[in-house]
């Protein structure tokens, strides 16, 4: 796995943190390409604590097809990340520089802390990823 997409852990744990913590959506079937318009707005990125101690916070995590982006953030916390479903997925820096990175299902990342970006998924299926924030 490149540097860059071992980084994406990082930054996506802290992230969910930034991003208001909602319970599971269903599929929503938007994509990019362009489903209908009604459709956009039941599209969520969804963040749901499933276990949290002194330790770690452990929270399942799903992108949605075509949702533009999780919006700028900074991961506070060091974390784990494991694909439970495989995608694509476009991280976008501070500096406007963009990666797009595919990954397979049971792929496992790491990131530090204090990492910036955005998040999106381009593709036309829901992505999942387990997170495993370490505190």
């Amino acid at each position: 796995m490149t540097e860059r997409a071992e980084g994406f852990w990082m930054g996506l744990g802290a992230g969910m943190l930034a991003v208001s913590v909602v319970a599971m959506a269903p599929r929503t079937g938007l994509s990019v390409s362009g489903l209908a318009a009604e459709r956009v707005e039941d599209a969520k990125y969804t963040s749901k604590i499933v276990l949290e101690n002194d330790r770690v916070r452990v929270r399942d995590v799903t992108f949605p097809p075509g949702v533009l982006d999780t919006g700028m953030h900074t991961h506070d916390l060091a974390h784990v990340g494991v694909i439970l479903t495989e995608g694509t997925l476009l991280f976008t820096e501070p500096d406007g520089t963009s990666e797009r990175v595919e990954f397979e299902a049971g792929s496992v990342g790491f990131r530090g802390a204090n990492a910036t970006h955005q998040v999106a998924n381009p593709g036309t299926d829901p992505m999942r990823v387990i997170e495993v924030e370490l505190k």
